[in-house]
């Protein structure tokens, strides 16, 4: 939600009073002017979103999880709550303004190990989701063998191509479609890469297969066979 600076409506203020003060991270400003808003504009509909956003700049708990579920459970309320209550309230400007929250959540996961039982609630994926590639990147390596898990190997893939471009990650797509096709379909979809998007397209309308994604643990092969997938390491994974 774009602040409105020319409406001259009391709630407008209000509620640009709460949305100032939560873009500046400042939790007892931001607590007073909700007060205020929801004092004379109970039935605002901004009032609940607001008051989830107070509460989430207003925990500083930076207390390490003691297991997995906790950390789920905390994953959970960012995924399903706060992040829901800032793509309200800030539309496009909401990813930016929630880098913080995933930067501490990362961190109070930082001290669990990887747990195939759990997915993809690792440090890791966290760091990823709070922009910090080279966090990302140590945290995967902190993981025993985790070129042969599919959860880490997605997430160092997508680290490196974040960090160094496509022509760096090339090995590493290679390898994670041969691993685990449904992560690297998964992963070309959140990319957005103009080249990798062609490459599917392709891939798409000529490959013949059974309809499967199973099927894209082709794609690697038959890029390089076509001199579409030209990096020197990933032809060499391939032999």
């Amino acid at each position: 939600m774009q602040l409105d600076l020319f409406a001259d409506s009391r709630d407008v203020m209000l509620r640009n009073d709460v949305l100032d003060a939560l873009q500046r991270r400042h939790a007892s400003d931001a607590r007073q002017a909700w007060e205020r808003l929801s004092g004379e504009y109970p039935g605002d509909h901004t009032v609940p979103a607001l008051a989830i956003l107070i509460t989430a700049i207003g925990d500083t708990t930076a207390t390490r999880f003691a297991d997995h579920p906790a950390f789920a459970d905390a994953r959970r309320v960012l995924d399903d709550e706060i992040a829901l209550a800032a793509r309200c309230m800030f539309g496009v400007q909401a990813a930016a303004w929630l880098m913080p929250c995933w930067r501490t959540l990362a961190q109070r996961a930082s001290n669990l190990p990887f747990d195939a039982d759990y997915g993809d609630h690792h440090a890791a994926s966290i760091w990823l989701q709070a922009g910090d590639w080279s966090a990302a990147k140590q945290a995967v390596k902190r993981i025993a063998s985790w070129r042969r898990i599919p959860a880490p190997l997605a997430w160092m893939t997508e680290a490196r191509y974040r960090a160094d471009g496509l022509d760096a990650t090339w090995p590493l797509l290679t390898e994670l479609a041969w691993l685990a096709p449904a992560r690297f379909v998964a992963l070309l979809s959140r990319l957005r890469d103009v080249s990798l998007d062609a490459l599917r397209r392709q891939f798409d309308a000529e490959f013949v297969g059974t309809g499967e994604v199973t099927d894209f643990a082709w794609f690697p092969s038959l890029c390089a066979r076509e001199k579409r997938w030209t990096s020197a390491g990933a032809l060499k994974i391939l032999g």
